[in-house]
């Protein structure tokens, strides 16, 4: 019996929990861990303790230059905490106007959102690359994420970029040491020369290239391993792999590439031809991806007309296991024969198997240009009298039948609800698919619908699997945990928008999100080391916190239909913006008419938006503030009259983005825009701000309806793209994601609630109660306001909790803004017509920021603190019937230094004794036990390897990959093992695992005091065919000399990186001749195991017979299994 193995625990280096650590270490935990001051001074300027402390597998210490600039950047926010503690308060604070507060915000839909140094409501994360912001990404959205050993790959719309695991923790560089807009903040990483978008990866450990499929439809090759500096890298090889994009790409179990593509087209790329192709010189790479690309094989002979395969291949997986491949469209599936490529089963989302149609006769354009290049003449006459005119016929007849069926089954053209979304296969065998729906299902290894889950009404968008944990992505930004029986552990928030793509590698799942944000979280979450964290991560805010501060000008107008002078505008916004960072502006009463208003409300109906006269507006405002050479207009939004618009000044600029646009109309049958609101949402300093302009019902008695106005507008705004933003989302991402009007809200939260400040300006048309018109006249004449404001509706209803709850407002001390006579300057311009309208203030502005009764400090508890130093009206403003007012924001802003917090994060992984020992706990490796490590086999020959868990506490978990194949020399000798694809079996080689109960079960999981078996069969697969251009060419023996592989059983824990390894060799003779194994040829110094006897296999006459074989063998087997573990246990 074999008890010696190989331990291969390569993994990143924070998580390697298999590494020494010193035993008189600091704890640096909190809760339990005894106080000391922190070394930060030390650890800044003298890593010499830390080296001393870690194993050589840690992160790479930073250079010199990094560590200096990083100790600064520490020490900086050190000093600006300090200074927060200690200073008196800022020149803005003590010039800040008295506010009045309305009552009611302190709770349900008007309560702050919770803010923390770390999110209190999901597990700690890794952020390797923080949320970009969208304008930045533009041409180069991030599309895909997948893990190597040691690196995290991710394919975006202008090529690839890698990460290696070493580096995730260190300061940002940038690609080649340029950082650049979106990226600031990120790991090290570097990138590819630019190709075409690249939309699927797969990871190739054995030939160490990471595949990717391209929407040009290439396939390229990147090397793992080569030498990644400044400059862009570049793939090692590339072949035209399809005329439309390539969707999907998955390697099998016998190392062939699998490609799918638009209308169910599906290529074989074998391993033989690939081998060739990497064979071959660099300089001869023009000839390598000739001999690839001619080399497919083409699948369409299979196809199904309604099938999976009539349609967009959009995933494959492979089931290494059972030796097959899934392929799935939105609403079909197709099972596979890895081996021998046939098409076993086509099947809907219900199970129900579909009708097969051969249409192979349906040829594209594309292959038809190559098979005129080079097929001969003959050779198509062949393959087109091969489908005669019934043929064709019957297909189609059958092909309209079945979507008959299909249709009246559907009661529609389909149900979007059902669709397919996301793929994946657990290591109990079991393969899991996602709905548009939210819906989770499960399927067994045939293909057959076993049971439903569902825990989300969101829609799914990608898998992931790590141990015996299901990790979900959802739209809605949510990460859910299952176990392998459906059972929901946990879930959270993830991301602000869609999670398109999640990979495990290194001790962390990584999820991209919709815009290019990649989250590290470890693979325990949720579990004892969150808590953990996130205690480290709160007790270090002050090294990480930044804060900024930022001057907000907010100005309202009801222009009356009417146009301004430019030395209106300057009066208005020009002498205010000197010292502003962001500008917004907001009109009413923009362009006003029955039969506006009617083409307005028509346009918003297909997504038409804005007027000339509105375009007039932005034009002469972007003038008045030197737009282009000092401000940059970045957002605007018109919904008939009214008009929100929003100018950034170009130093900060780069920390301004993500602007959505959102318009709720309020006017008649809440459908007219005369009444309503606009507003900009955008992302400032990673803070999230909305600006709201809005015009609420008139006249005096109507207050009710504008309070009714202010709540139905925030309760229903919801923000989207602008549409001339509309080219800022990923091509290629899901149709789920496309239908999501919102990307950024929360399930069953209101957008406006979540922001962290919120700005409402506007004609809120609230007047004054109580009071005559010549009253009115005389208190304004005197200056008393503040006997009018007693008077004012807004601030009783405000007092009253109705309407604006918890919203701020400065002090008055201005005339009010309404209603004058145009262009008649002074106090004296009030309206002395017939109707001798009351004068009100109904041109207001109100915030919310993150203070609450508790928190008032900025702080990333409470990260935005605002206050106002200027709010006044331009009375010497005559072009309208209302004045201009305008009000000004001194805004403190506390931000995360992702990268600071990044290599923190990776200081308590590395040091904290707690966290170490909970991960050696988690991720103990169980003891096993293989029963040979020579097998023999000789036609069709079957042995079973028995694999026992010796451990009575923990699962453990197992795969067999196949390390290399080599010819048997003369002397019985074989060496320099060649490894296929993805360390795939040869054809001759079959590992099917099994189970006491049933056969085919594919679980690789052995639970404790338990043993695992695995059929090892020789199949006949002697002649070999080669395929040029789709269509069979040669054909030949397979070569007769004996053969040798060596097989690896990776045995690993349930949150283990590394894994135990036992190798086995596999040796097929030709004949009756029989060669013994050298145990000297066997690598690593390994302990070798009795070869098996003769009479130790038993004959199979086919691998039909194999099933039935194991069945008759299954009484011995279980008095065998029960003699093993009764030893075990004495």
């Amino acid at each position: 019996m074999d008890n010696l193995s190989t331990r291969n625990d390569d993994s990143l280096p924070s998580l390697n929990i298999h590494a020494s650590y010193s035993s008189d270490d600091g704890d640096g935990g909190g809760g339990g861990g005894s106080n000391r001051t922190p070394k930060f001074f030390d650890r800044f300027y003298d890593s010499s303790s830390d080296d001393d402390f870690c194993p050589s597998s840690t992160p790479a210490a930073p250079s010199t230059s990094d560590g200096v600039e990083n100790a600064g950047r520490r020490l900086d926010y050190m000093i600006q905490f300090l200074e927060r503690k200690l200073s008196s308060p800022d020149h803005d604070r003590t010039r800040a106007l008295p506010e009045f507060v309305g009552k009611g915000g302190g709770g349900g839909l008007f309560k702050v959102p919770a803010r923390a140094a770390v999110h209190p409501g999901r597990p700690p994360s890794l952020e390797v690359r923080p949320h970009p912001l969208r304008e930045t990404q533009i041409g180069c959205f991030l599309r895909s994420v997948v893990c190597s050993e040691s690196q995290l790959w991710a394919g975006q719309e202008c090529g690839v970029r890698v990460w290696n695991f070493a580096d995730l923790y260190g300061s940002s560089s940038g690609a080649g040491g340029v950082v650049r807009s979106g990226d600031e903040e990120t790991a090290p990483f570097c990138e590819s020369v630019h190709t075409s978008a690249a939309i699927c990866l797969v990871v190739d450990e054995a030939t160490r290239v990471v595949w990717s499929g391209h929407k040009d439809g290439k396939v390229r090759a990147w090397k793992m391993d080569q030498r990644l500096g400044d400059d862009p890298f570049t793939e090692c090889l590339a072949w035209q792999a399809h005329r439309t994009p390539v969707l999907s790409l998955v390697m099998t179990s016998y190392g062939d590439l699998w490609s799918g593509s638009e209308s169910g087209v599906i290529k074989i790329w074998p391993w033989e031809s690939i081998g060739k192709g990497f064979s071959l010189m660099m300089e001869e790479m023009p000839m390598a991806a000739l001999l690839v690309e001619r080399s497919f094989i083409d699948l369409r002979n299979q196809v199904t007309v309604n099938g999976v395969l009539a349609s967009d291949v959009k995933y494959m997986i492979s089931d290494n296991c059972r030796g097959r491949v899934w392929s799935a469209g939105y609403q079909s599936f197709a099972l596979w024969d890895a081996r021998t490529r046939e098409l076993l089963k086509v099947f809907n989302v219900d199970g129900q198997i579909e009708n097969r149609v051969d249409i192979s006769a349906q040829d594209s354009a594309f292959d038809d240009e190559w098979k005129t290049k080079f097929v001969t003449a003959s050779k198509k006459d062949k393959l087109q009298a091969s489908f005669s005119f019934l043929q064709r016929s019957r297909n189609a007849i059958m092909g309209a039948a079945d979507a008959v069926r299909r249709v009246a089954a559907k009661g529609a053209f389909g149900d979007d609800s059902r669709r397919t979304e996301a793929l994946v296969m657990t290591i109990d065998g079991m393969i899991w698919t996602g709905c548009t729906s939210g819906l989770l299902v499960q399927w067994d290894g045939q293909g057959n619908r076993l049971q439903d889950f569902h825990y989300h009404s969101f829609a799914v968008q990608c898998f992931c699997t790590f141990g015996s944990r299901i990790w979900i992505g959802y739209v809605s930004g949510t990460v859910q945990v299952l176990d392998l029986e459906g059972n929901l552990l946990g879930g959270w928030v993830a991301h602000d928008g869609p999670v398109i793509s999640m990979t495990s590698g290194a001790g962390y799942v990584f999820t991209l999100d919709n815009y290019g944000g990649i989250r590290g979280w470890n693979t325990t979450s949720p579990g004892p080391l969150d808590s953990i964290l996130r205690s480290e991560l709160a007790g270090k805010e002050f090294l990480y916190t930044r804060l900024e501060n930022l001057k907000i000008l907010a100005a309202t107008w009801n222009v009356g239909q009417g146009r301004a002078s430019h030395d209106s505008l300057i009066s208005w916004l020009g002498s205010a913006a000197s010292d502003a960072g962001i500008i917004v502006v907001g009109l009413q009463e923009v362009e006003m008419g029955a039969g506006f208003l009617a083409m307005s409300a028509a346009k918003e109906t297909v997504g038409l938006e804005g007027s000339s006269l509105g375009q007039w507006w932005l034009d002469m405002i972007g003038r008045t503030l030197d737009e282009g050479s000092m401000f940059e207009r970045v957002g605007s939004r018109q919904l008939a009259g009214l008009l929100i618009a929003v100018w950034v000044r170009n130093n900060v600029k780069a920390y301004v983005g993500d602007v959505d646009a959102a318009a709720v109309p309020c006017g008649f049958g809440r459908a007219i825009g005369n009444k309503g609101a606009v507003g900009l949402r955008m992302r400032v300093y990673n803070r999230v701000m909305c600006f709201v302009n809005c015009h609420f019902a008139a006249h005096l008695e109507a207050v009710n309806r504008r309070n009714a106005d202010f709540d139905h507008v925030y309760r229903t705004m919801i923000f989207s793209r602008p549409s001339n933003l509309s080219n800022a989302t990923p091509a290629g991402v899901s149709s789920a994601v496309q239908m999501l009007r919102s990307t950024n809200s929360v399930e069953g939260t209101l957008e406006l609630s979540e922001a962290d400040m919120v700005v409402f300006l506007g004609d809120f048309n609230y007047r004054l109660d109580g009071i005559s018109y010549d009253e009115a006249r005389d208190f304004v004449s005197q200056r008393c306001f503040d006997w009018l404001k007693e008077r004012d509706q807004l601030r009783a209803e405000m007092e009253a909790g109705n309407v604006f709850q918890g919203m701020r407002e400065a002090v008055i001390r201005f005339p009010p803004t309404y209603k004058f006579e145009r262009h008649q300057a002074g106090l004296a311009g009030y309206d002395s017509g017939e109707k001798k309208r009351i004068p009100a203030w109904c041109d207001r502005i109100l915030y919310r920021d993150s203070r609450t009764a508790a928190v008032a400090e900025c702080s990333l508890e409470c990260p935005v603190v605002s206050s106002v130093i200027q709010y006044e009206a331009c009375m010497d403003v005559t072009d309208s019937d209302h004045k201009p007012v305008r009000c000004i924001f001194s805004v403190d802003i506390a931000r995360v230094d992702e990268s600071v917090r990044r290599q923190e994060f990776g200081e308590i992984i590395r040091s904290n004794k707690r966290i170490r020992h909970t991960l050696e706990e988690l991720c103990k490796i169980p003891d096993t036990i293989v029963s040979t490590n020579n097998i023999i086999l000789q036609n069709q020959d079957t042995s079973i390897l028995r694999i026992t868990n010796k451990s009575g506490k923990y699962e453990a978990l197992f795969e067999i990959i196949c390390e290399g194949q080599s010819t048997v020399k003369d002397g019985g000798l074989a060496f320099d093992h060649q490894p296929r694809g993805s360390f795939g079996f040869p054809q001759w080689l079959e590992v099917t695992f099994i189970n006491f109960n049933q056969v085919n079960p594919a679980s690789a999981i052995i639970k404790p005091d338990r043993v695992a078996e695995v059929a090892v069969h020789h199949e006949e697969f002697q002649t070999l065919e080669e395929f040029v251009d789709g269509i069979p060419q040669n054909s030949w023996c397979e070569d007769s000399r004996d053969k040798e592989v060596i097989l690896i059983v990776k045995i690993g824990g349930k949150f283990s990186t590394g894994t135990r390894d036992h190798r086995i060799r596999v040796r097929y003779c030709f004949a009756n001749k029989k060669t013994p194994i050298d145990p000297k040829s066997n690598s690593h110094g390994e302990t070798q195991g009795t070869v098996l006897h003769r009479s130790d296999i038993q004959r199979i006459s086919g691998s039909s017979d194999v099933v039935a074989h194991l069945r008759d063998l299954h009484s011995s087997l279980c008095s065998s299994n029960d003699s093993v573990q009764k030893s075990i246990r004495e």
